[in-house]
This record gives structure tokens, sequence and C-alpha cells, in this order.
């Protein structure tokens, strides 16, 4: 919520160009994270009991990759710029914001040993006490006039103050020691699950490149601010819901039977959970913004929809990767990529000769239809992933793909039914008030209705809770 808040003010704030310079830097900075990360994080999740060795092995291997990527990334910072138009501002921006980097490494492995005991709230503390700290630092500069430079230093302060607090507080240190031995017995997951990883980012960043590249840093900047607000809704319930789930699943993996439940079970909380979410909010995308941003970014609210789409299949795709990494068959799932990032590929040069179409009505249509193209990558992967998911539970296609359509179904028969409304000229607050309780109305009706059991649990775990 507060990152939502200070990124509200931020839009309030700063141009679309601000945002496009500092989404160009991102792309870069999104491979050197891949290449420090190295795909360990889900190998140690994945073992069972990683061992104290285990963990500094991998903390001192993360730390140096970053360093060395960071010197390569200042020196390579003019070229950077000669991607974007040769626009010297990136190269200052993107050498002080590659720090985080270096301060993002070396919280890795303190996080994931939280993750991993199933031990949130200490990460959650952490995260949310460097939030206020990168909120203050970042409006204070966007008011004082620093233009893209307010995003820079939220960003390095925030992943500053929450390495400082893990280390602190996680109770944990590392030996002084690094095996090559037990880095490499991470290779046979970590290794695949880099690859994937790489190939996954590349087909999310590639995008951003070349709207950058072919058409400008504004439109880069509209097609960066939905991304942002997309991202946020889709990555937070898939880090809420699919990858909380891979530590139990992967403790039950050697029970076929208890494995398949489980599975059966977690596909239909995350739909019960994603659909109405997504799709709620690509159906009142226009009152949010409006409520938000004013018009100032109406250019982004059909990329922002379009985005949600493709997030849909994103989540659910990431679910059932976790079911087959808690297998421990990672080549599974890079040979799954590869064919996903195939279709993107496609895709792509399909709709690459129309990046710079434009209407009045529709002055990113170019992009609109590049995202046309994401969206059908992303249905490729779903069904894909699917298929393979339940053959490795021992689970027909047709049961895994049921467990959840039900709420997607629901959830998008509802939307229809109350997008009339967005023909009545109310006040957007207004508006979203009464489309969200309508909505959520007839949602929590109708599965009642239903007998939906993941609701039930739910509420019952609910008021358990408050009570």
């Amino acid at each position: 919520m507060l990152y939502a808040l200070t990124g509200l003010v931020l839009a309030w704030l700063l141009s679309p160009t601000d945002f496009g310079l500092v989404g160009a830097v991102l792309i870069f900075q999104a491979f050197a994270w891949l290449l420090i990360d190295s795909g360990f994080s889900f190998a140690l999740i994945q073992r069972k009991s990683p061992s104290r060795l285990d963990y500094s092995s991998v903390l001192w291997f993360n730390i140096a990759v970053a360093v060395a990527l960071y010197l390569i990334l200042y020196i390579c910072a003019p070229l950077i710029a000669d991607c974007f138009d040769g626009d010297r501002r990136l190269v200052p921006l993107s050498r002080v914001m590659f720090i985080t980097i270096v301060t993002n490494a070396s919280a890795i492995v303190q996080s994931n040993r939280l993750i991993k005991q199933m031990n949130p709230r200490p990460l959650a503390m952490a995260n949310l006490a460097a939030l206020v700290a990168g909120a203050v630092a970042g409006i204070w500069l966007a008011f004082a006039g620093y233009g893209p430079w307010a995003i820079v230093w939220q960003s390095i302060v925030i992943s500053a103050v929450k390495s400082a607090i893990l280390w602190a507080t996680g109770g944990w240190l590392p030996l002084m020691r690094f095996s090559w031995s037990a880095l490499r017995s991470f290779f046979s997951v970590g290794g695949s699950m880099m690859l994937t990883a790489f190939l996954n980012t590349l087909f999310q960043n590639i995008y951003s490149f070349v709207i950058g590249n072919r058409i400008g840093l504004a439109p880069l900047g509209y097609f960066t601010q939905a991304n942002k607000w997309s991202k946020m809704a889709v990555v937070s319930i898939s880090m809420t819901l699919t990858s909380s789930l891979l530590p139990p699943l992967s403790q039950v993996q050697d029970d076929n039977e208890r494995y398949r439940r489980l599975s059966l079970r977690m596909a239909r909380l995350t739909a019960y959970i994603t659909a109405p979410v997504l799709i709620g909010l690509i159906v009142m995308a226009t009152p949010i913004f409006h409520l938000l941003f004013g018009d100032k970014w109406d250019a982004s609210i059909i990329l922002f929809q379009l985005l949600l789409i493709r997030g849909m299949f994103t989540v659910m795709t990431d679910l059932y990767n976790n079911f087959i990494l808690a297998l421990g068959k990672s080549r599974l799932i890079v040979k799954m990529e590869i064919v996903r990032d195939a279709s993107a590929l496609i895709a792509l040069a399909a709709t690459l000769p129309f990046m710079a179409r434009e209407t009045a009505s529709h002055p990113l249509l170019g992009v609109e239809i590049l995202l046309y193209g994401q969206i059908a990558a992303g249905v490729a992967a779903y069904a894909i992933t699917l298929a393979a998911a339940a053959r490795a539970a021992s689970i027909s296609t047709a049961q895994l793909f049921g467990a959840g359509m039900p709420y997607f179904i629901l959830s998008s028969l509802i939307a229809a039914a109350i997008s009339p409304m967005l023909l009545l000229d109310w006040h957007p607050c207004a508006l979203l008030a009464a489309m969200s309780l309508t909505a959520l109305t007839a949602y929590l009706l109708a599965n009642r209705m239903a007998g939906s059991r993941i609701q039930a649990d739910a509420m019952a775990y609910l008021f358990r809770r408050r009570a």
C-alpha cells in the first residue's frame, strides 16, 4: 500500500519521459539481477534441509557476481544511452541506479532463509521500513524538482534499508568460507531455473526495449506506468500465493496422493483470489486511473488492461511451474520456457511492423498491438505449462484446468454485468465504490450458492483470525 501511495505521488509530479528514462535503465538491471541470483534461490527453497555452508556459498557467490556486474555496467553506461537516441541523461542515471544490484544481492540469502522457514514477519517488517524510507526520499526529491532522480534514489534507499535490517535482525551470519562443491550441488535445479528466468525476463523486457528504441522515451514512460501498476497486482498475487505454496508442496513431494490433493486445492485457491481481483481491475481501470491521476495517464489505461489480461495467465503459469519445481523437475520447466519464448518471439516479429501506428483515439496503437502479441504468447505458455504440471502431478489436464476455471468464468460474467455502470456520470470514487460493492456481493453470493469449499474454508479461517 505504501509503495502504491508513493507511486501515486510520483505519477502526479513526474512526466512520462521521466518514467521512460528510469524504465530504460530497469531493462538492463533486470538482466543483471538474473545473473546474480543464478536460480539458486529456487534451489535453496526446493532443497529440504540446506546447510549453513550452502547458504554461505550462495551468498558470497551472489555478492561477487553483483560487484563484477556493477563494474561492467558502469563502464557500459554510454552504450546504454546509445540504445535510446543517445540520451546522455541515461549515463549518470544508470551508473547510480545500478548500485541497487549490489545492495539487493546482499539480502537474497537472508530473505530466502525466512521464506524457507515460512516466517514472513521479519521480511515484511524489513520491507515496510524500507518502503517508508524510500517514500520519504523519493517524494522529497520529486517535490524538489529532481525528476527521474527521485525514482533512482527511492530505489537505492529501499534496497539499502531492507538489506541492513535483514542483516541486523535475521539472526544468521554466514561462514567465512566458500564451497564450490556446495554450489555445484545446486546447479541441477538452480542452473535450469536461471536459464528459465533469463528467457522469461528477456521476453518481459524486450518489449520495453523495443518501445524505447523504436518509438521514444515518452511512449516507454506510458508503458512503464501501465506495467508498474499491473505488475503491482499480478506480482503481489503471484508472490503471496504461488511462491509461498512451494515450501509445503516440496514437503509432500514423495507422497503422490497428498501432493495431488494439495495441488488441486492450491489451484482452486489461486483462481478464487486471482480471477475477481484482476478481472475487477480490468473492468474498472478507467475510473481507477481518473481517481488516482486525473487524465494525465489516460494513454496508459488500455495498456494497463491488456497487461492484466496477460497477468491472469502469468499467475496460473507461475503456479503450475511451482508444482513442477516442487518435484525437482526443473529441466522440464526449461523446455516449456523455450517453447513459450519461441511463441513470444513469433508474436513479437508479427507485431513489430505495426509499432509506429497511432490514431487520435489510440495514440499508442502500435504498443497495444504489441501487447496483443504478449497475450497470445501468454495463452500458449499457460496451455503448455498446464499440461506438463498435470502430467507431473498425475492429474488429468481437464481436472487441473477445471479446478480454477469456474472462478474465471464467474468473475467474467459479473464484470460483464457491471460494465454498463461505466456509462454513469458519477465521480470516479462513487463509481468505484458502487461497482466494487456490487461485484463483491455477487461473487460471494454466487460462490455460496454453488457450495464453494474454498470460500467456506477462507471465511472460516478469516473469522477465526478475527476472533
